[in-house]
């Protein structure tokens, strides 16, 4: 079985590079860490991860909200929003892309896991799910 690939999308590098470290303890790889919206939505394509954490609040002009939707509308790579902020506002804007998770910083890493395994499940049988009704389109 191929290793998942996980992009890391955080512009506190600290922050990256500890959950780099944490990832890699799970036996995932991390392809990349990217500091901003426009590189998350680069990177997405480029490197086709299997899943994406994305911190809300980046710098640049996309924001990880933004950068959501866009990877969403052009990929199929679920996104787990990894962030500080946690007020009804960013929450409205975050549903809206239907993140595959919402995590509050800081967390467990057990946490950090338990959601990955969750959202990488979810995403594997909504693709089943998807490629199913494509098939039985087909044969209509």
């Amino acid at each position: 079985m191929d290793e998942i690939k996980i992009l890391i999308v955080e512009d506190e590098n600290i922050i990256a590079l500890n959950i780099k470290k944490k990832l890699k303890s799970f036996g995932y790889a991390v392809p990349a860490i990217v500091s901003t919206g426009e590189e998350a939505v680069k990177m997405a394509e480029i490197i086709s991860p299997d899943l994406i954490l994305m911190d809300i609040m980046l710098k640049g002009d996309m924001d990880g909200v933004k950068a959501a939707e866009e990877i969403k509308k052009r990929f199929s790579i679920p996104v787990i929003y990894l962030t500080a902020y946690s007020d009804d506002k960013v929450l409205d804007r975050a549903k809206v892309t239907e993140p595959y998770r919402y995590i509050v910083k800081p967390f467990k890493a057990i946490d950090l896991r338990s959601n990955i395994e969750m959202a990488l499940y979810r995403h594997s049988m909504q693709k089943s799910t998807d490629n199913e009704r494509a098939s039985c389109e087909g044969s209509t």
